[in-house]
């Protein structure tokens, strides 16, 4: 019974031919419901991220030149985004998309962000269109208020989380996996808890094969309670920046297997977009949306149901009051 957090503020005013494709998430939103993948009712707006939430994971400092407009010219460089107060809102509003996920989830199975992903997102710095890193502060605030013990990110867009990674090296309740292709973006790495670098053009079954011969062993060494799934799109042969060779039939299996171990194993698992670069912007959303197909078939299509307004396990990231669209 998955609930898909969305907003329209998810989509922003970027600069004409901008390379970023904001438009997804709006035309996302628009394809589950004309395919029938997803009911009206099972969609719900996140409200925005709290700040103590945004400050668990990131600098005072940077927080703060972000929220008042005060980033440099070489810093809005290096996040690729023009800075503005529609992108503060943005980036709230997706942060608690997957923060919100990570809740319903522990209740129902799986929770999925019709955006987030922003694993580029330092504590100290934006990079990579990642403002703020919507992983990172879903997984501090379970840990912050007991809700798990142990997190796994599986981060399988085909760049290295590598915000994550850095936020999270010195946290041993986060373990983060990533496998990404190696010759890309970023050009400097940082360790991950596991790194997976895969070579360049690499096609389904290769990839499928590789995942499969480490995801199984890995959960059984963590013994994670709560796992966060980066499902990015980038991985498709079509894609202008992703450099592997994935067909749609293989980005979909890689989601079934993904999924579908949680499932077996019973382990809640919060769902965020990533990245996805195709020339086609239709390539991108139906890559997407083959993500939440595969939650359906696996969970079942029950109505997504609200949280407990007053449940004292989700005061804190209830307190902008989430309501439907």
């Amino acid at each position: 019974m998955p609930c898909l957090a969305t907003s329209d503020r998810y989509t922003i005013a970027l600069p004409q031919g901008h390379r970023f494709p904001i438009a997804k998430y709006e035309l996302i939103r628009e394809q589950l419901l004309w395919q029938g993948i997803a009911p009206p009712e099972d969609f719900y707006d996140p409200g925005l991220c709290a700040e103590e939430d945004v400050l668990r994971v990131h600098t005072a400092e940077y927080w703060h030149k972000v929220r008042d407009l005060q980033l440099s010219p070489a810093e809005v460089r290096r996040l690729g985004l023009p800075q503005s107060e529609q992108l503060v809102l943005r980036s709230l509003s997706s942060s608690a998309g997957t923060l919100q996920s990570a809740l319903r989830a522990l209740r129902d199975g799986v929770a999925l962000n019709c955006a987030g992903g922003t694993h580029h997102a330092f504590a100290n710095r934006g990079e990579g269109f990642c403002v703020l890193n919507d992983i990172a502060i879903g997984a501090a605030h379970l840990l912050h208020h007991g809700l798990a013990r142990q997190v796994l990110v599986v981060d399988l867009d085909v760049h290295q989380g590598d915000g994550t990674a850095a936020i999270f090296r010195h946290e041993p309740r986060v373990f983060t996996f990533s496998m990404h292709a190696g010759a890309n973006y970023p050009l400097r790495k940082e360790q991950s808890d596991l790194d997976v670098e895969l070579p360049l053009g690499m096609g389904d079954a290769a990839y499928l094969g590789q995942l499969q011969a480490v995801l199984p062993g890995l959960i059984e060494r963590v013994q994670p309670n709560f796992i966060f799934y980066q499902a990015g799109v980038d991985v498709l042969a079509t894609d202008k920046l992703g450099k592997l060779a994935l067909s749609p039939a293989g980005c979909r299996h890689r989601d079934e297997y993904v999924l579908g171990l949680c499932h077996t194993l019973g382990l809640p698992v919060a769902v965020s977009m990533g990245g996805g670069y195709s020339e086609r912007i239709a390539d991108i959303v139906d890559a997407h949306c083959n993500t939440f197909a595969v939650a359906y078939a696996l969970w079942g299509a029950a109505s997504c149901r609200p949280l407990p307004a007053a449940s004292p396990s989700t005061a804190a990231a209830d307190a902008h009051a989430p309501t439907r669209v």
